[in-house]
């Protein structure tokens, strides 16, 4: 059974027991969240399309740790007019491992 939720602006597939990386959510580390925008469910042969969610449909996580991705270094240059700006950013994510899909 696999179930596709919507988090922040992309999608993501969940199936019980996989982790999968999110953006930062305002959770602890242990605590459990619920998943409600669930796009679609299915279970081998039964799939369940939402419009545009499903209804009553839920995936139950819990926060495995706060994260951070790679540093992404950011470089303006204007050749000949002594422009340079140097930056960097690193994107914060929150692991989620699935625990349970309510359909």
């Amino acid at each position: 059974m696999y179930a596709i939720v919507k988090s922040g602006a992309r999608q993501y597939r969940a199936e019980v027991g996989d982790t999968f990386l999110v953006e930062r959510l305002p959770a602890e580390v242990g605590q459990q969240i619920e998943l409600d925008r669930v796009l679609l469910v299915a279970d081998g042969e039964r799939v369940e399309i939402g419009r545009p969610i499903v209804n009553g449909a839920k995936v139950l996580a819990t926060v495995v740790a706060q994260e951070k991705g790679p540093k992404i270094r950011i470089f303006k240059y204007h050749p000949r007019k002594r422009y340079r700006r140097r930056a960097g950013h690193r994107q914060r994510y929150t692991r989620l491992r699935v625990d349970e899909i309510v359909a």
